[in-house]
């Protein structure tokens, strides 16, 4: 699988910086266990650029999955066998043939060009890789399953960056987590997680109000 620099749009540069010079424990303070444990998958971070500028693929999980149900996210999912080498280029294959599976992307249109550290989601057990691409010929995309996928959209960076956009989740158990109120809907979780450091070490967050806070019920 080629991961490759070449020919990215010049507003994609600071995102490149951070994914190259980002370290895990940068990322999340959940990384994967030191014995191997967890379930190798992969996530599809994927930036377009659309009638408002640069926007990231984002889709709805269905609200009958056993895991994360309802939740927005990245497209992708567990390695299966024919992936190959989850310490290789499995995770690549893994990203993309899941969005392919989930939206009915067109992986041919897709260039990828960064894979950043190994993070791991406690909660169902899964460590996942997030592959970075540019979708350098866009593709139709939309519901393929509606067992695994509620639906399908993009979410214009700009709206990303907007501090009135952005809030912290508050879970019963304590844990507080960014968030983003975009699209009508509520971007949460591993995420949003990914999406606030992105923001931040490619230098576009803008100041925002942490004490802005969305309550989350013990079922997310």
């Amino acid at each position: 699988m080629l991961v490759t620099k070449d020919g990215l749009p010049a507003w994609l540069a600071p995102v490149v910086h951070a994914v190259e010079t980002v370290e895990p424990l940068q990322l999340s303070r959940f990384l994967p266990p030191a014995d191997g444990a967890g379930r190798q998958s992969a996530v599809l971070v994927l930036f377009g650029e659309g009638a408002r500028g640069p926007e990231l693929l984002l889709m709805e999980r269905a609200s009958s999955l056993r895991s994360h149900a309802g939740q927005p996210s990245f497209p992708g999912g567990a390695l299966d066998p024919e992936d190959g080498d989850p310490k290789a280029d499995g995770p690549l294959r893994a990203a993309l043939r899941e969005a392919e599976e989930e939206t009915g992307l067109d992986p041919g249109g897709v260039q990828l060009f960064g894979v950043l550290p190994k993070l791991y989601i406690p909660v169902s057990g899964f460590v996942v890789t997030p592959v970075l691409g540019w979708w350098r010929e866009p593709t139709p995309v939309g519901v393929v399953d509606p067992a695994e996928t509620a639906r399908v959209f993009t979410v214009p960076v700009a709206d990303l960056t907007d501090p009135a956009h952005r809030a912290t989740t508050v879970h019963p158990s304590g844990h507080r987590g960014p968030a983003f109120l975009v699209e009508s809907a509520l971007v949460w979780g591993f995420t949003a997680g990914i999406i606030d450091r992105l923001l931040h070490f490619a230098g576009w967050e803008l100041p925002w109000d942490r004490e802005k806070q969305v309550p989350l019920d013990w079922r997310a």
